[in-house]
């Protein structure tokens, strides 16, 4: 009896820091989104709050610090889930070729700058690439958050992130030869075809596997099982290319990818998406924690001094990059500062002995916080290069409207009318979008897409947005009020336009009806490619090219 009560103290005392960590990143996820910041500033913040007061060493057990690999691991198997081998073939450009190009820009800088310095060479070369390296998990945070995901700018990120994975493998394995555990070319040659056999298991799996498995496991009915499987395949294969040598999250990717394909993706991203994000807290914590209070109390000048410079050459080097791959000027600046932050890779790298013992302590426990504080004020750095990018793309004056004789007009560029606008453009149709919230036009305009700002809602601006001469009208505000005032005028003036609302909501669904227009209620599963289609169908269009990532959103809507 007296062991019983022993082993129940043993199992609160390691899972305590876990649940403190987990209560307190609830207050600085509330904190921060109520000053309106993204919450991995209110997780690095507290994570150094923490350190500051003298705590780190009570969270730095392996639960802690596995909760945040499986944060990263959930978040490269999310990655995965949108890149089918369809979508890795139509973005092998900018995976092997862009992402080449902007380590090759990025990480030589880095390299060069660190050899000017006169540091270790061997460090000059290893540092200068890892630095050259963007956080994955910011990154894609960010970009899942903004509804990013299909605008040129968030499908460039994720591909030169993915490429950025496999180059940390590639410095990873050599800094452990570094050790002194094994020669680095022949170490990089196991590494090479050991990620080959990976991509071609999960190719294999994929191609006879997933769609049989999940099918069997949807005749058992059981949601449990279906949690049970997605949380299954995320760490199993992270755990396989992890036992092999590889890294954890290039496994995850690659499970993910398995995936992809299969008609069943929308369930199994829904039952990670809840994970990812409480795993991810734990990352960023970590982060946080991993700053010594102490060296940047003494040496805080400078170490904000080398994060400013840090962030500044950064976001440099990618815009270099971007332009010298063919991008335009506000493109390369907002894909520049959206990838303008340090990696947790580097963070790994240089806690590496051998790395670590190629550079004098001091200096090193600095540039491990500008890399903590690039990634912290990453939201804030992105948002003025979006927001740079948004200025700079504006027209002249007297230019002809885009998309002015096209036969589909978006009202609102909310996640609803880009999905709307991703498909038609994949889809080579041409599309007039036009967004009356100024800050939603100027987000929508820096992303990439042809949008005006203009007010649809007032009848005065329809001449000059040539109602008249559109086909489709997709009404994607969801300002169901607006909707049902203005429909007696639209319906004199316009009455061969199909008018197809979103609805946030079912509540109206039936009325529209009534009134003759094509209602689709967004707030469940699949609503957005509900609306595409509905488009497609207005059209009387075969949609022969779905946007990769919503393609599995499509088989679930014909499969409902």
């Amino acid at each position: 009896m007296a062991g019983e009560v022993h082993d129940a103290g043993d199992i609160i005392a390691t899972i305590q820091p876990a649940i403190t960590l987990l209560g307190l990143g609830i207050g600085a996820a509330l904190v921060s989104r109520s000053l309106r910041l993204n919450p991995i500033v209110g997780y690095i913040g507290l994570g150094l709050g923490i350190g500051a007061l003298g705590y780190s060493d009570s969270f730095s057990g392996p639960i802690v610090a596995a909760m945040a690999e499986a944060g990263i691991m959930f978040l490269l198997f999310n990655l995965g889930l949108h890149f089918s081998l369809g979508r890795i073939r139509a973005e092998a450009g900018n995976i092997f070729g862009f992402g080449s190009l902007q380590m090759l820009v990025a990480g030589g800088g880095f390299a060069a700058l660190f050899w000017l310095i006169g540091l270790d060479p061997t460090f000059a070369l290893l540092g200068g690439f890892a630095m050259g390296l963007s956080s994955t998990a910011v990154v894609i945070g960010l970009v899942r958050e903004r509804d990013q995901e299909d605008c040129p700018v968030g499908r460039a990120s994720q591909s030169i992130l993915i490429f950025q994975d496999i180059a940390a493998i590639v410095l990873l394995v050599s800094a452990t030869a570094l050790g002194g555990e094994g020669e680095i070319v022949p170490a990089l040659i196991d590494a090479g075809w050991k990620a080959v056999a990976a991509f071609i298991v999960a190719v294999l799996f994929a191609r006879f596997l997933t769609e049989r498995m999940f099918r069997l496991i949807a005749r058992a009915g059981s949601s449990e099982v279906y949690t049970a499987t997605a949380l299954f395949i995320a760490l199993a294969a992270g755990w396989a290319t992890g036992i092999v040598g590889l890294s954890l999250t290039l496994g995850a990717f690659l499970g993910g990818m398995a995936v992809a394909d299969s008609r069943y993706r929308m369930m199994v991203q829904t039952e990670i998406d809840a994970f990812r994000g409480l795993f991810l807290s734990f990352f960023f914590i970590s982060v946080g924690l991993g700053i010594d209070p102490s060296i940047l109390a003494d040496n805080w000048m400078t170490a904000i001094l080398a994060a400013i410079g840090l962030i500044a050459l950064k976001c440099l080097f990618n815009v270099l990059a971007a332009l010298a791959n063919r991008w335009s000027v506000p493109g390369s600046i907002q894909l520049g500062f959206l990838l303008g932050q340090g990696s947790e890779f580097a963070l790994v790298l240089f806690a590496i002995p051998a790395v670590a013992g190629l550079v004098d302590s001091e200096a090193l426990a600095i540039l491990v916080s500008a890399i903590a504080i690039s990634m912290a004020v990453t939201p804030l750095v992105s948002n003025m290069g979006r927001k740079l990018a948004g200025k700079l793309r504006t027209g002249p004056a007297d230019e002809k409207m885009d998309g002015d004789n096209a036969p589909v007009m978006i009202i609102g560029l909310g996640p609803t009318g880009r999905a709307v606008a991703d498909a038609l453009d994949y889809n080579e149709i041409e599309y007039l979008a036009v967004e009356p919230n100024h800050e939603g036009f100027e987000n929508a305009q820096a992303d990439g897409y042809h949008v005006h700002h203009a007010h649809a809602g007032d009848p005065r601006s329809w001449d000059a947005l040539g109602m008249e001469r559109r086909d489709v009208l997709v009404i994607a505000t969801g300002n169901v009020q607006l909707t049902r005032d203005l429909h007696p005028l639209v319906e004199e003036r316009l009455p061969a336009v199909t008018r197809i609302v979103a609805l946030p909501t079912g509540e109206a669904k039936d009325e529209f009806e009534e009134l003759g227009l094509t209602p689709v209620v967004v707030d469940s599963e699949g609503g957005r490619e509900r609306v595409v289609a509905a488009v497609f169908r207005a059209l009387d269009i075969e949609r022969k090219k779905p946007v990769p990532s919503r393609a599995h959103d499509e088989a679930a809507v014909e499969l409902a």
